[in-house]
């Protein structure tokens, strides 16, 4: 029986295992519409409700479904931490959670309901091979994500003494300096907290053609790793 379970969840090319498939595509389909919807306003209590036991019904159904996938997985642990393991975990963990509780900290948990897209990656050939592709140059994005934070902090460090003498009451601190440092790099700025000053527009310059590269190097590098052929 276990065999014939794994063979559903885990073999595509099966019968049992494409309606297996399509049926929790068709169920994800229905979990994003269906949230989609409850955003509307002035929805009726009735249709409030209705959606209301809809999402926990499709709830229940992926929890079956990751029991499922975690008794056939050989390893265990390591479908756990597994990169759609955490997805399927996430996309249940906001309802579960409230199940019962009415806490305003744990609603604001809902927001990740809508990792449950990302579960469509599993059913997808293209989205397998971003994530190889993703997987390939991981060590490549740590050391540039490690680079951007300190570029960010960095260009927090130069508005502030550039521009806090002029405008304490916007850059007050390197801190409130941080919003700006991102939004440069990646963009041309925020609202109305610009620099004023002969240096602080020079020092904008460059981290703006800074932020040109920021943008440039991971889409190089992911470019490069979609055109490698799959071992």
């Amino acid at each position: 029986m276990l065999n014939q379970l794994k063979k559903t969840i885990e073999n595509t090319d099966s019968l049992s295992g494409k309606v297996f498939d399509i049926s929790i595509q068709i169920l994800i389909a229905a979990s994003v519409i269906s949230f989609s919807v409850s955003t509307l306003p002035n929805l009726s209590t009735a249709d409030k409700s209705i959606l209301k036991y809809l999402d926990h019904l499709l709830v229940t159904i992926f929890i079956i479904e990751y029991v499922l996938r975690l008794i056939v997985a050989d390893k265990k642990i390591a479908y756990i931490f597994s990169f759609f393991g955490l997805i399927d975990l996430l996309s249940i963990l906001p309802t579960i959670l409230m199940l019962g509780l009415d806490f305003r900290a744990l609603r604001a948990l809902r927001f990740l309901r809508l990792v449950r897209i990302l579960k469509l990656a599993r059913y997808s050939k293209a989205m397998m091979r971003l994530k190889f592709a993703l997987l390939g140059i991981k060590e490549e994005l740590i050391l540039f994500l490690i680079l951007t934070v300190i570029l960010i902090y960095f260009s927090a460090i130069g508005i502030y003494y550039f521009e806090n003498p002029v405008q304490p009451e916007i850059f007050k601190s390197v801190f409130h300096s941080l919003w700006w440092a991102v939004a440069t790099l990646t963009t041309v700025g925020y609202g109305d907290i610009y620099p004023i000053t002969v240096g602080g527009k020079l020092f904008t310059f460059l981290i703006l053609m800074i932020g040109l590269g920021i943008v440039a190097i991971p889409a190089g590098l992911f470019a490069s790793a979609l055109t490698k052929p799959e071992k």
